[in-house]
This record gives structure tokens, C-alpha cells and sequence, in this order.
């Protein structure tokens, strides 16, 4: 029997793994749905098992797009319904960070993506050194830097923006932003980043999708365990608040910095010769 169109793409037919390989992606995205729905970082998991599983590159990127949808979409309704983010009031900043979405990934291939993939690891340990050495971060919402329009029309859209081209770190980006410019404690920055990532993933899924760079069957399977995973990790956030999201955030940062720089095919690796 020929396969159908939702088993193939453009990049040849889709891998048959056995039942050990599938087993082993469905934990990676349960963790990663953990992980991802309280610091961030879910990709650090999930494109690395893509990988190994047998999927092409870019088709490892389309398919992390579909699975994470599902663990964002459970963090987010999870935090809503214990009143940490108001889904309607912010449905404009969602529609903003989805736009940004949609425009990184149609300008991916003009972008200079060696020069993000240089500087994303100095930028993610900043970022840890921020949350880890930051006196008073903590649950508490402080003063904004940045109204609520400002912090919309220009901050969700450009991260969202980076979501689209490249992807790894945009979770740490919108905590950041959340905390340090919109005045938010940080389990609310929390909560409002996995709405705003969430959109912005459906930005790039979309365009995805449209090239034929999604494995349906993998995606959709993990995205199940994804979903669990990230209810279970929103509960404890919720529970414990900045004391187990920050730490957390630190050790992520550092995680996906270091993950970056092991590849071989880094351009600083490249750069320096080794």
C-alpha cells in the first residue's frame, strides 16, 4: 500500500521507527513538556531524540513545532485556570507574537542565521546571570519599564519574530522581557510566556506545515506526552513559584548555552578551529 501525503514530505518518506524508539520519544517530550512549561527550553530535549530518531533536520524543526504546540497550549490553560494569565485580555499580545511567528519563518532563509547561532550562547548565559544574581526575583510584580502598548507592539512581536527564524532560547527571551521590562513577578512572566510562546510555535507550525516539514504521526505522539508533562510541570510552578522556576531558569540557560557550543557545527567552533 503506497504511503499517503500525510506520510511523506519533502524531504523523503517518513522514518518507521520501532516501538523502543517511540517509547523513548514519548519521554523525551514528557520531560520536555515539564521542563518547558516552567523555565523553558523543551527543544533541548526534543530536537536532539528528533534527530536520533532519524528525521532530517528541517523536519525535525516542523515536527518539534507540532509537538510543542500541545505542551505550551497545556502549560497555558493550566496557568489561566488558576488565574495567572487572563487568555482574552492578552489575546492581542498572542495575535502579535503568532504575526512574528509567521514572519521569521518566511524571512529564515534571508536572515544570517550563523550570526544568532553565534551569539545565542553568551546571550542565554546573561540571561542566567541575570535571574541568578538579581536581587528580589521573586513573585511580586514591580514597577513597568515599558507600558503595556509599548511592551506589545514592539517586544512580543520581535521575539516572536526570533521564534520563526530561529527558535532556541525564545522562551528565556519572553521571561526576561516580562520581568525586566514589564514589571511581572516571575511566576506570572511565567504564565505569559507560555501563552505568548505558544503562538508564536503556531506561527512557525503554520508555515511548516504549508512546506511539508511536519512527520504527523511523531509529532502527534509526542505531543500527547508533551501535554501531560507540561501539566504536571505547570502544577508544581504554580505551587512553588519563583523557587523552583528560577533555579530552574539558571540551570536551562546554561544547559541550551553549553548544548550549542558542543556542536560541532558552531560558528565559533567553526571560527577558531576546533
Amino acid at each position: 500500500m503506497p504511503p499517503s501525503r500525510g506520510d511523506l514530505v519533502a524531504f523523503g518518506p517518513v522514518p518507521d521507527p520501532d516501538i523502543q524508539i517511540m517509547i523513548l520519544l514519548g519521554l523525551a517530550a514528557f520531560v520536555a513538556g515539564f521542563v518547558d512549561s516552567i523555565a523553558g527550553g523543551g527543544g533541548l530535549v526534543t530536537i536532539p531524540a528528533l534527530l536520533l530518531a532519524g528525521l532530517p533536520p528541517v523536519a525535525a524543526l516542523g515536527t518539534n513545532k507540532l509537538q510543542g504546540l500541545f505542551g505550551t497550549a497545556s502549560a497555558t490553560i493550566h496557568y489561566a485556570a488558576n488565574g495567572h494569565v487572563d487568555l482574552r485580555r492578552q489575546m492581542p499580545w498572542a495575535v502579535l507574537a503568532f504575526a512574528g511567528g509567521i514572519a521569521g519563518a518566511l524571512l529564515a532563509t534571508v536572515i544570517p542565521g550563523g550570526i544568532l547561532r553565534a551569539a545565542l550562547p553568551f546571550i542565554l548565559v546573561v540571561i542566567a546571570l541575570y535571574f541568578a544574581l538579581k536581587p528580589g526575583m521573586d513573585d511580586i510584580d514591580r514597577a513597568e519599564r515599558l507600558s503595556p502598548l509599548v511592551f506589545g507592539l514592539s517586544i512580543v512581536p520581535l521575539i516572536g519574530f526570533y521564534d520563526g527564524v530561529f527558535g532556541p532560547g525564545t522562551g528565556s527571551f519572553f521571561m526576561l522581557a516580562f520581568v525586566s521590562l514589564a514589571g511581572f513577578g516571575v511566576l506570572k512572566a511565567t504564565a505569559h510566556t507560555k501563552l505568548l510562546n505558544f503562538s508564536s510555535n503556531l506561527g512557525g507550525f503554520v508555515l511548516f506545515a504549508f512546506a511539508g516539514a511536519i512527520y504527523w504521526k511523531i509529532g502527534l505522539l509526542m505531543g500527547v506526552a508533551q501535554f501531560l508533562g507540561a501539566r504536571l510541570g505547570a502544577g508544581l510552578a504554580i505551587s512553588n513559584g519563583a523557587r523552583l522556576i528560577k533555579p530552574l531558569l539558571v540551570v536551562i540557560c546554561l544547559a541550551l548555552a553549553a548544548r550549542l557550543l558542543a556542536d560541532p557545527t558552531h560558528p565559533l567552533r567553526l571560527f577558531l578551529g576546533f
